[in-house]
């Protein structure tokens, strides 16, 4: 039984065109959303599994801001914008390491403790007394939630990831989330659409049947979406009765272990936990995902995400994750042609708007959130170029937005 009571109602008379072409193309638009939307907005770093250790650390980029997660020698994970105090060269060139008990700039050797504060300048002679925290690294709001850790740059819209993810503990706390470890390095991809159309195929199940032949035999009729309401979503499936169709998902079946941890109606469950604007959490009974897009710019977005098992895999449990992984790299392949498909037809004259199903619902209010940040969405003819910043602005303003 679905442990979840929202409301889901969808009202008859609702607009089905979708987001305007224009939006999707747009370099004025893209640098409204990278402040409104992305840096506004938590987005998840890593699991607190990836930084085991004192000195462990990530690093990610995202529209164009650096960030540096790391865990302290108090054990602590802190968040840091990934510049130096100095020159503001780029403090960790790594995607993930780690150091012994102090950061050292490559630039000019500064050097900086773990906790963030600033051990000391190269030839410190060459400058006068300087504090250790006003000189130390930049610390980024950062919030752990049941073993992910999300960051933001700057204060936003949304309250505590906790808060915002309250409806979704109960669920997803059977899957044990603390308590796993990375399958190996958190994975990026390049995809040459815009970051849009990528959330709007993976917001709708619509496409299941006819694109995914093999999520389709895995899951047959159980699979359905839930709109986003109040900046989260829920998609939900279980294995079909008739599933084994495809060796994959025939023997994925057949293997996968009765997990004990979950209760009965979830020992078979796929579900996909959406948080606005761009982020998923995935669970099966064998593991715990996270995957994400960031637009690089206005045609061209980073996926990237993380794979975790439980630390205790039996012989049978560990193939069975990598029959499911298999499936799942099948149908990204098949959502990455389904995105540049959609993203093409955006530029096109032609093509005037989307005419949504009931089933995509989660596209439609997907973009109803983004018509809350940036109301200039809203209109269906592009406003010149120079023109959708302060169009824009004032529509925020009459909404009784902070520019």
């Amino acid at each position: 039984m679905n442990e979840l009571v929202r409301d889901l109602s969808i009202p008859n008379d609702w607009d089905r065109r979708g987001l305007p072409g224009w939006t999707y193309h747009s370099d004025a638009l893209f640098e409204l959303e990278k402040q409104h939307v992305f840096r506004e907005h938590w987005q998840i770093a890593c699991h607190v599994s990836d930084l085991p250790e004192p000195g462990n650390y990530i690093t990610l980029d995202i529209v164009g801001e650096r960030a540096l997660v790391l865990r302290g020698q108090d054990g602590v994970i802190r968040a840091f914008h990934n510049i130096c105090k100095h020159r503001g060269s780029r403090l960790v060139a790594d995607d993930k390491g780690a150091c012994r008990n102090a950061l050292v700039c490559p630039f000019h050797g500064w050097v900086y403790n773990l906790d963030g504060t600033l051990r000391g300048p190269s030839r410190p002679n060459s400058f006068p007394p300087m504090d250790k925290k006003t000189f130390g690294l930049t610390e980024l709001e950062s919030e752990i939630w049941m073993g992910f850790i999300f960051l933001r740059f700057e204060k936003g819209p949304q309250g505590s990831v906790a808060d915002l993810l309250k409806p979704f503990s109960q669920e997803l706390g059977h899957y044990l989330p603390e308590s796993v470890v990375p399958t190996g390095e958190p994975w990026t991809q390049i995809s040459e659409v815009n970051w849009k159309s990528v959330r709007d195929v993976d917001n709708e199940g619509y496409h299941v049947a006819m694109a995914h032949p093999a999520l389709q035999d895995l899951y047959g009729s159980t699979y359905f979406d839930e709109p986003f309401v109040n900046g989260i979503c829920r998609s939900f499936a279980t294995f079909n009765p008739h599933a084994g169709r495809r060796w994959s998902v025939r023997n994925y079946v057949r293997i996968s272990e009765q997990a004990p941890h979950l209760p009965e109606h979830l020992r078979k469950a796929w579900i996909y936990f959406g948080m606005f604007p761009n982020a998923v959490i995935a669970v099966t009974p064998e593991t715990i995902q996270f995957y994400q897009e960031f637009p690089l710019t206005k045609n061209r977005s980073m996926l990237r995400g993380g794979v975790y098992r439980y630390r205790e895999e039996s012989r049978r449990g560990r193939a069975a994750r990598y029959l499911a992984m298999r499936i799942d790299l099948d149908t990204q392949a098949e959502d990455v042609q389904l995105t540049q498909w959609s993203n093409e037809a955006m530029a096109s004259k032609h093509f005037n708007s989307f005419y949504l199903s009931d089933l995509e619902y989660g596209v439609r209010t997907h973009h109803d959130h983004l018509r809350a940040v940036l109301p200039v969405m809203t209109l269906d003819s592009a406003p010149h170029e120079t023109e959708i910043a302060a169009i824009n602005a004032s529509m925020r303003g009459a909404k009784g937005l902070v520019e």
